[in-house]
């Protein structure tokens, strides 16, 4: 069965991109937000901002089920 990278329709806080991944590795989504948010307090706007805001637009909604 292939899996597919999706930007979550339920598990959002921003955009679904975290919740999104976090199904996709199958991670507690609140954990990696945390971490994400750790990485990005500690390295700065640059790697993850403009990362995070790529992800917006390349990956593909959730499609309804």
């Amino acid at each position: 069965m292939s899996r597919k990278l999706y930007r979550s329709r339920t598990d959002r806080k921003i955009s679904g991109v975290l919740g999104g991944l976090a199904e996709y590795v199958d991670i507690d989504a609140t954990l990696l937000r945390l971490l994400f948010v750790l990485i990005f307090i500690f390295t700065g706007f640059f790697p993850l901002g403009i990362l995070y805001i790529l992800a917006i637009f390349i990956m593909p909604k959730e499609p309804f089920v």
